[in-house]
């Protein structure tokens, strides 16, 4: 099964046989909205609102650990975050769309393991994740590959199909927000190799991979980047190019649910194994 979180501009999943909603409490605290259960050809998604009802969590309060962790709750083995980004690479206009494949981390500290030695929260269950968290264990994941490959080939494959503007890859740069990034910030960023900036990417993409969970970030260039639109960015203008992809990214998720096979064939549900001191 396979897990929305939806960003600015995408709360609703309309269009959607709507199945049921529910209100889910986790250890780690209340998801940011109700989950959206749906389904496409008799396939389940639960979809999260990442910034709640009313859009009322900032990009640096989201409990992104409660989010991730109530999906996993529900059986969701794949999780596909919707994100709007500011475009830092020039050949990335207004409303392309962007499969990112790395990451860089410009937050300030977020909570953003799971895994806290003799600090974790004990949880209930009898899988690896559970048991880790019980027995108090140190544990390093891999990010060499923080997103899912199996799941990027499909995006590529599926907008692609629908013939929609994208691009293959990109380097996703997270902020911490909530205000937007300076000139000089993103001159800092494009430097240091990031092709788009947004202020959600991360953690939750890390503490996808923490929980087994095959993870993929389909992007949405919103507007340029400080520095680089020439104007002044505003909120507004995010939600209101969200809002025109909003059939596009539709279509292009029940394409995706559609065609996404059962198996998986990247490794990620592996990422244990050996990260445990």
């Amino acid at each position: 099964m396979i897990g929305i979180i939806g960003g600015s501009g995408l709360y609703e999943l309309e269009g959607f046989e709507i199945l049921q909603r529910v209100r889910l409490g986790t250890p780690f605290g209340e998801p940011s909205s109700q989950i959206v259960v749906a389904q496409v050809e008799g396939k389940k998604l639960f979809f999260i609102s990442r910034h709640g009802e009313g859009h009322v969590y900032p990009p640096h309060k989201v409990p992104y650990k409660a989010n991730l962790w109530a999906l996993r709750e529900l059986g969701v083995k794949r999780v596909l975050g919707v994100s709007a980004v500011g475009g830092i690479n020039r050949s990335f206009k207004p409303g392309d769309f962007v499969v990112v494949d790395d990451l860089l981390d410009f937050t300030k500290g977020r909570e953003d393991t799971y895994y806290e030695g003799k600090f974790s929260l004990p949880v209930s269950g009898e899988d690896p994740v559970a048991r880790l968290l019980r027995e108090g264990k140190v544990v390093h994941i891999d990010a060499s590959q923080v997103y899912c490959p199996q799941m990027r080939g499909l995006l590529v494959d599926t907008l692609k199909s629908l013939k929609l503007p994208y691009h293959a890859s990109g380097v996703y740069a997270c902020t911490e927000g909530p205000r937007f990034e300076t000139p000089a910030e993103i001159r800092r960023i494009e430097k240091a190799g990031g092709d788009v900036v947004g202020m959600t990417g991360y953690p939750e993409s890390v503490l996808a991979r923490e929980l087994t969970m095959c993870y993929a970030s389909l992007c949405v260039v919103a507007n340029p980047a400080a520095g680089i639109a020439g104007y002044r960015l505003t909120s507004q203008e995010v939600i209101d190019l969200m809002k025109a992809r909003e059939r596009d990214i539709v279509s292009l998720i029940i394409q995706f649910v559609k065609t996404l096979p059962e198996e998986r064939t990247c490794g990620c549900e592996r990422i244990l194994e050996g990260a445990v001191v």
